[in-house]
């Protein structure tokens, strides 16, 4: 990603304290005469009571409250690896890295960053009693940073994250809290409050995410993929990423909103997959319009029988002599420029199957056109 990336560590400094000693030898002793002297009075602090919700400010009781009711939602993934031990000539599977989950439902679906199990050989999640369950990974959506895992822990055992209702939006300006694993540090809660809204960043996808809440609640590596609550104990978003130039919070955290974690969630919990809308192309990567000069992306490739196909548009052709030569090129997708595959993928992220577009190619690489598209789902494509 863009930002400086998100490492999952767990550390913890200690060292030795070393007793204290007197830096001379003892004076003998000598037979002096004192004369009385009456003690100084000592003044005495009063013990500090211990805590109590009744000696808690509201804002510290809200606080308390949230994470205690909030805690058990909140679980932590470790992915494992391969490695090989050439001196011993076996292979052993070990952590490789940790992030922060919640659960999802009573179900023992898990949601967390996408980036946090990527490329995993293997995964498990622990819950707050500290038991831990092999997860299997169920889908997500990499271009969205989410994933949703399943364990087989008893019912009993998995207490749900309270999501809130249709039409919530969040404010900026109101309270939130933040529960992960920073740094390997069992269950942390930080607050802060929402910064801003409709932040737009680059995710583990290469691909904008949209309407990114920004909050100054510190996220550190190891938070990933934890829950952003609000003060009724409510998921609001999903923390992914950190800006800093350091590696560790500097007040500026990005989480996904709930929308889309709602969106990507429920189409991997109906369909297994998420869904995607699109013209029915297989695109070149951006690297091949900038070596030849072109500002837009390259179709490779049209799929028989999508829309793209109905509209006539055309993909790389070949000559009868081997040579390949560019087809259309999408510059403009309504009245947005398309200079790349993450303008292309930004431009259609909102619309539904259905939906009647104007794209703006660039036929040869030189004549311009303009053609109507209906846009359809193309999970196996774009």
């Amino acid at each position: 990603m863009r930002w400086l990336p998100i490492v999952c560590v767990a550390c913890t400094l200690s060292g030795p304290v070393s007793e204290a000693k007197p830096t001379h030898p003892a004076a003998a002793p000598v037979d002096v005469a004192v004369p009385a002297v009456e003690p100084a009075p000592v003044a005495v602090t009063p013990a500090v009571p211990p805590p109590s919700n009744a000696a808690l400010l509201e804002d510290e009781q809200n606080s308390v409250q949230v994470f205690r009711a909030a805690a058990p939602a909140a679980v932590f993934v470790t992915q494992t690896q391969i490695v090989v031990d050439h001196w011993r000539r076996r292979a052993l599977e070990v952590p490789s890295g940790t992030g922060t989950g919640f659960i999802w439902d009573a179900d023992g679906h898990v949601v967390t960053n996408f980036h946090v199990v990527a490329n995993a050989r293997g995964l498990t999640v622990t819950l707050q009693d500290q038991s831990t369950w092999p997860a299997t990974l169920v889908g997500g959506d990499p271009r969205k940073d989410v994933a949703v895992l399943k364990i087989e822990a008893p019912k009993d055992k998995l207490t749900a994250v309270r999501r809130p209702g249709s039409g919530y939006v969040p404010e900026v300006g109101q309270k939130v809290l933040a529960i992960g694993n920073p740094f390997g540090l069992d269950h942390t809660l930080t607050t802060g409050v929402i910064s801003a809204m409709g932040r737009e960043v680059k995710g583990y996808g290469e691909v904008t995410i949209r309407g990114v809440i920004q909050t100054d609640a510190s996220i550190n590596p190891g938070n990933s993929g934890g829950p952003l609550l609000d003060s009724r104990g409510q998921l609001i978003g999903m923390n992914t990423m950190i800006y800093s130039p350091s590696g560790s919070s500097a007040g500026i955290g990005f989480a996904i909103p709930i929308a889309t974690v709602e969106r990507v969630v429920g189409q991997v919990l109906t369909t297994g997959k998420v869904e995607v809308v699109g013209l029915g192309v297989a695109l070149l990567d951006d690297r091949y319009a900038q070596q030849i000069g072109v500002r837009g992306v390259i179709i490779q490739e049209v799929v028989k029988g999508s829309p793209a196909e109905a509209a006539g548009l055309q993909g790389l052709r070949t000559s009868p002599r081997g040579g390949v030569g560019v087809g259309d090129v999408i510059v403009s997708i309504d009245d947005k420029t398309i200079a790349s595959f993450d303008d292309y993928y930004t431009a259609l992220d909102t619309r539904r199957p259905g939906e009647k577009v104007r794209v703006g190619l660039l036929r040869g690489g030189t004549k311009e056109q303009t053609v109507e598209v209906s846009l359809a789902i193309v999970n196996d494509t774009e």
